[in-house]
């Protein structure tokens, strides 16, 4: 199997905190590769020395058969990234950014211009090519982000929480711009604290926490490893809720998870089929319930599993928490 990256022991560390903690890494070319986690897990740090931005100080890493550390000019030369935030000149229009861009790409003007145009039209933004980037939107912003990153096709693609701050329709835009760029024959290493991001896009995900890799495989696999069933309970008197919640538990022997929507509960079961009767014992007690559903576990109950904690931001990133 061919590998995109391979790393073994990574490590970065900033002070006294050890942002990267021993990663390792295989990453088939073709695809996308999720790496999941909240921020301050240390997904930023590794796509930074993955990218040569960062110089790791511990284990090795090879991106697309180049070393990361002794051959960064190489590796620079067959990837590209775009990180959380837009890094566009914003006094120019987008037609002017990208020409600038293909230009400092060796193009000649006229072609520089014509692929210009060429990205402008295929990424949706033909109608704002004399529009400054300041008066992008949110989601435009990302979309020419990424266009400027695609000006040569890189091999490898590095997306750094590409829809953070997205609203749900721009985000779905650059999702259909990743699996275009799949499509054409780029690799996309991707990272993300959405849940929802990770099982719409990635053939198969790391979990990152604390600086390591504390699980990896397909969604379905990541799924399947915390139970093979997830119960959606809701009920039609909150003031029930906790009653219902213990009936569930002793008849399934599993914890219940008290949603923060007072009449919801959940939790994961290792045999879904004692679930019919454990909801016939609730309503044999007078306790109603108002809709139920069984499914597999979501990715946001298999992080919590892994980690003990949602995946969602706390606002640090790792390299500032340092």
């Amino acid at each position: 199997m061919d590998l995109a990256i391979e790393t073994h022991d990574l490590v970065k560390v900033f002070g006294e905190q050890r942002a990267v903690d021993g990663v390792d890494l295989a990453i088939p070319a073709g695809g996308v590769y999720g790496v999941l986690g909240p921020n301050g897990a240390g997904k930023t740090t590794t796509i930074k020395m993955l990218a040569t931005l960062l110089v790791p100080d511990g284990g090795t890493a090879t991106v697309l058969g180049h070393d990361v550390a002794r051959e960064p000019a190489k590796v620079r030369a067959r990837v590209a990234m775009t990180g959380q935030f837009a890094s566009l000149d914003e006094d120019l229009t987008g037609l002017e950014n990208l020409v600038l861009l293909a230009r400092l790409y060796g193009y000649s003007r006229p072609a520089a211009k014509a692929r210009a145009m060429e990205l402008l039209e295929a990424f949706g933004l033909g109608d704002a090519v004399k529009k400054q980037v300041k008066a992008y939107s949110g989601g435009m912003r990302r979309r020419i982000d990424i266009a400027g990153s695609i000006v040569v096709r890189p091999d490898l693609m590095f997306l750094d929480e590409p829809t953070t701050g997205l609203d749900p329709r721009s985000r779905n835009q650059v999702w259909e711009i990743v699996r275009g760029l799949v499509g054409a024959g780029t690799t996309v290493l991707l990272t993300t604290q959405y849940l929802e991001e990770a099982d719409q896009l990635a053939d198969r995900i790391a979990v990152i926490d604390h600086g390591r890799v504390i699980a990896e495989g397909t969604t379905g696999e990541l799924k399947a490893s915390v139970g093979s069933g997830a119960v959606h309970v809701r009920v039609a008197d909150p003031a029930t809720r906790d009653e219902v919640a213990r009936l569930l538990s002793e008849s399934l022997g599993a914890e219940p998870v008290l949603e923060s929507d007072r009449a919801a509960i959940s939790m994961r079961v290792d045999d879904p089929s004692g679930v019919a009767a454990a909801l016939y014992r609730v309503g044999e007690r007078g306790l109603a319930i108002t809709e139920y559903s069984l499914g597999q576990p979501s990715l946001d109950e298999v992080f919590l599993a892994l980690t003990g904690r949602p995946a969602e931001s706390d606002g640090t990133d790792e390299e500032d928490a340092a």
